[in-house]
């Protein structure tokens, strides 16, 4: 088994390479560490594109969800978490609010969201995949990598576990 990628060691070897999320995303899922690819989401406080999103082989990637900051509304719930982790996606990111606590956390899949709110969202179809988003003062392009623990998250370009 390999030791977990940690953000603080990225950081230390690689500060020319990372980009730093702002605090404020807390940890909600099952796994406290976890990396991937990022796919994204502009959700417009509507869920279906991330649901659309976490029904496809998720690969390892993590899922970055832009909801404006809004946290009115939660993006995820305990089904998405337990979809996404099925599929094989290694987390979540939701620039917005989540739902379910007690089901995140025992998820096989990293969630992080800035709150928690027990309110669904609509379900209308809005929301567009695959474009940059920007989360916690940081712009997150599909296909830059993630990386989160308790510490907080990074986002390179290249993948950075790998050297």
């Amino acid at each position: 088994m390999t030791d977990p990628i940690r953000t603080a060691d990225l950081c230390d070897a690689h500060p020319d390479a990372v980009r730093v999320l702002t605090p404020g995303l807390r940890a909600y899922g099952g796994r406290a560490i976890f990396h991937g690819r990022a796919a994204t989401v502009r959700a417009e406080n509507d869920n279906s594109k991330v649901r659309e999103a976490l029904e496809e082989p998720g690969e390892g990637r993590v899922l970055v969800v832009d909801n404006g900051g809004k946290v009115d509304r939660a993006l995820v719930g305990g089904n998405l978490a337990a979809l996404g982790a099925k599929t094989g996606w290694s987390g979540v990111l939701v620039c917005g609010a989540v739902r379910d606590g007690h089901e995140l956390e025992q998820s096989d899949i990293g969630v992080m969201a800035l709150a928690s709110v027990p309110m669904k969202t609509d379900k209308q179809g809005r929301g567009t995949r695959e474009v940059p988003v920007r989360v916690c003062g940081v712009t997150i392009h599909p296909g830059d990598w993630i990386y989160a623990d308790r510490d907080g998250v990074v986002v390179s370009a290249q993948a950075l576990h790998e050297t």
